[in-house]
């Protein structure tokens, strides 16, 4: 059986995520993101892996990190778009790629420095 990721690979796996998302969005406006259901599909489930992963961070790290990143409110829109799917708001989720990916990116990967 494999062993549970640790804090370093769970942010590895954020930054996969989020890495993801940027490519598969790259030349897209919001109406191709719109009339495009895989690309839906895709980046909804990259947020959902982002969230999960920063649902199973250590307490330490998040409550070291959170004056940066704000683990509450990743989590929390996991929660939305897994038990929410019905009712998912793509706005909102093109509007947390445009202007929450990027500097989460920054932020994760800085963690992940300060730990090598």
């Amino acid at each position: 059986m494999r062993e549970k990721p640790r804090d370093r690979e769970r942010l590895l796996h954020i930054l996969e995520a989020a890495k993801n998302i940027l490519e598969f969005t790259e030349g897209k406006t919001y109406e191709d993101f719109l009339s495009d259901k895989m690309a839906q599909f895709a980046v909804v489930k990259n947020f959902e892996i982002i969230g999960e992963a920063a649902y199973h961070l250590t307490a330490a790290l998040r409550e070291k990190t959170k004056h940066k990143i704000e683990w509450r409110k990743i989590i929390a829109f996991r929660h939305i778009l897994v038990h929410d799917y019905w009712m998912i708001d793509y706005e909102t989720v093109w509007h947390s790629k445009d202007n929450k990916l990027k500097a989460l990116i920054t932020e994760v990967s800085a963690v992940v420095n300060e730990m090598e």
